[in-house]
């Protein structure tokens, strides 16, 4: 009864290429590296793709549902919400990240048991005090989830809003923080995780 919600309906307009086809890891894409993670950890991941990128679909891993957000021009929140419906009402835990938010077993492991551990209503990793991705949510903050709007901050809203009631795991790692908005960061960041150009 664990979900993780993988946003990949963005249009990747900084990296100049589709986010979920990016070599990452050996034999590996960025989406069905994270695709991957999900499952290894029991969690069924719902796969959020746009109508520009929905042929992608055939690359998901048996397992994972996928879903088409017919509006993820309209923002990231739709592409949440749509992720939402399909995600069972009674779940025990939903992670929420996003395709270029790649990250390693043992994070996505030590996240977990820390939610677990302390039945928090929602999990975040911090590096040095700032707050990264991905995020664990409690079954009591599905209607908060429910009700968040892009004109209200999105996700922001209910982090800005919980924060101090948010637990706070560690990390002595800045991949915590990693978003793949560029060529650039890509780059760097595929030769610094055991991958090779």
């Amino acid at each position: 009864m664990n979900f993780g919600i993988v946003l990949a309906a963005g249009k990747s307009t900084r990296m100049g290429t589709c986010k979920t086809s990016l070599p990452w890891g050996v034999g590996k894409t960025l989406l069905t590296y994270q695709l991957e993670q999900w499952l290894s950890l029991g969690f069924t991941p719902v796969v959020v793709l746009g109508l520009h990128n929905s042929h992608k679909q055939k690359d998901c891993l048996p397992g994972s549902l996928i879903v088409i957000n017919p509006h993820s021009n309209a923002g990231k929140t739709t592409s949440l919400l749509t992720g939402l419906q399909h995600v069972p009402q009674d779940f025990e835990v939903l992670a929420i990240s996003a395709v270029d938010q790649p990250r390693k077993l043992e994070i996505y492991q030590k996240l977990i048991t820390a939610h677990q551990d302390n039945c928090a209503l929602i999990t975040a990793p911090i590096y040095k005090g700032k707050m990264g991705h991905p995020l664990l949510f409690n079954n009591q903050m599905r209607s908060h989830l429910q009700n968040i709007r892009d004109e209200t901050l999105g996700l922001r809203q209910i982090i800005q809003e919980f924060y101090p009631v948010i637990y706070k795991v560690e990390f002595n790692d800045t991949s915590v923080l990693l978003d793949i908005n560029t060529p650039e960061i890509y780059k760097f960041n595929y030769i610094f995780n055991d991958n090779k150009l």
